[in-house]
């Protein structure tokens, strides 16, 4: 089963920063990280559509150019709300990344970004117009769609979209059979809540999934 630092373990990083991807990436065999477009154009890496809660500053990333984003601070930590290049560049070699798109019309933009590094990238969203733009490149990529809910018609949806995974939220991976539906329509299973307890690792290794995402790496 695969650990995936989410955020670059955010319990233990300032997450989605180019430090948290370089300290994860060493205990880890995949980081997660975010993906937007701030108003500038550039495609960076954030959660939130907003920066106020975990920043010093306040606004939309979609409002806010790469420079304004640059002279943030993330969490007090002194690291800026940082370029999707410099966080791919920070990737250990031999350590994969998972990028969620956080919204629709990156898929072209981000495929290029990718094309100048050689870290192994999957792409993942909550959005299936963000995976069908993936898809409908001409690109041999790993695509898993994320949800929280209906098991049945979801795993319906990614295998009609194509997609190689799906990431079903924890609680459906324990408490429903989507795990092994989802294996029997040769989907891997990447299990998502940001694990933080060994006991949660242990219950997701129980239950067959293929990979997890976890705030902290020493829980593995």
């Amino acid at each position: 089963m695969e650990i995936i630092g989410h955020r670059g373990c955010a319990d233990q990083c300032p997450e989605n920063t180019v430090a948290a991807v370089e300290r994860a990436g060493r205990y880890v065999d995949a980081v997660e990280v975010d993906v937007r477009r701030c108003g500038s154009g550039e495609l960076v890496v954030f959660h939130d559509e907003y920066v106020d809660e975990l920043t010093d500053g306040t606004g939309r990333v979609a409002d806010l150019t790469l420079a304004e984003l640059r002279a943030l601070d993330v969490a007090g930590s002194g690291e800026p709300i940082p370029r999707l290049g410099a966080v791919l560049d920070a990737v250990p070699p031999g350590v994969g990344a998972q990028l969620e798109l956080k919204e629709t019309g990156l898929a072209a933009d981000v495929r290029e970004v990718l094309a100048d590094h050689s870290v192994d990238a999957a792409i993942s969203s909550f959005q299936p117009a963000a995976l069908e733009s993936v898809l409908n490149l001409d690109w041999s990529v790993q695509t898993g769609y994320l949800f929280a809910e209906d098991p049945t018609a979801n795993l319906q949806t990614a295998v009609e979209m194509g997609c190689d995974a799906v990431h079903p939220h924890y609680d459906l991976c324990i408490d429903t059979d989507v795990v092994e539906r989802a294996h029997g329509q040769g989907l891997n299973v990447i299990a998502w809540k940001a694990a933080k307890t060994s006991e949660e690792i242990a219950d997701l290794r129980a239950a067959g999934v293929d990979g997890v995402t976890a705030d902290r790496w020493d829980i593995a």
